[in-house]
């Protein structure tokens, strides 16, 4: 069940992650802002879907746990939603306190998450990266008088 969880999480971020950047490219070329102002729309878009993901982690934590009772975390725990969201972004980001220590199930779906959040990551440092390249000839040049 671990495995079949973890299969439907990486699916699911994958395809939000797909989405995001994907509306994020579609909708730069009709801002009529700045460059500058359009890589924070970009960072915005990805910042927003990498919070979703990690909600979406949160809960499968959550319905492993309590409704499926595959797994469940130990340490500092309080058992509310705030746990398992603190859990999924520590270890989506690879920051991984170990304060909290999942058991059963969630031991699967924890180590794929780490997994998928790097790879999330850099695809969104891969994304911003080709974005600036192209936004970085729209700044306007400044004349160097001397």
């Amino acid at each position: 069940m671990g495995m079949l969880a973890s299969t439907a999480l990486v699916l699911a971020t994958v395809g939000i992650h797909y989405e995001a950047l994907r509306l994020v490219s579609a909708l730069l070329p009709h801002l009529r802002i700045r460059p500058r102002a359009r890589i924070i729309v970009i960072i915005i878009g990805a910042f927003a879907a990498h919070t979703v993901e990690v909600w979406l982690y949160a809960l499968g934590f959550l319905l492993l746990d309590r409704f499926a009772g595959l797994g469940y975390l130990t340490g500092d725990t309080v058992s509310e939603f705030s746990t398992y969201l603190y859990h999924s972004t520590v270890t989506y980001s690879s920051l991984g306190y170990g304060d909290l220590v999942p058991h059963g199930a969630l031991r699967l779906v924890s180590g794929v998450e780490a997994l998928n959040g790097l790879v999330m990551i850099g695809w969104t440092a891969s994304f911003t990266y080709l974005a600036m390249e192209k936004l970085w000839d729209l700044h306007p040049r400044r004349s160097h008088k001397r």
